[in-house]
């Protein structure tokens, strides 16, 4: 699992060509996980699952600040 990594990418902290030479090295040997929004059409190129998630109801709704060890 590569948490925040379509972040990463997209703010250039990770070498680009690396990044997609080891998705499409790694394709058909193992599961690779990539979180994060919005990620690049050559990112979405190389999925086969895309999720999205959308927020339905959050405490933060009802002023419920972000607590330790549940949203950080």
């Amino acid at each position: 699992i590569l948490d925040e990594m379509v972040a990463a990418y997209q703010n250039n902290m990770v070498d680009r060509q690396m990044l997609l030479e080891f998705l499409s090295e790694q394709k058909e040997n193992r599961e690779i996980i990539l979180t994060g929004r919005n990620p690049a059409s050559e990112l979405l190129e190389l999925a086969d699952y895309i999720t999205e998630m959308n927020k339905v109801r959050h405490p933060f709704d009802r002023g419920v600040q972000a607590r330790k060890g549940i949203e950080f």
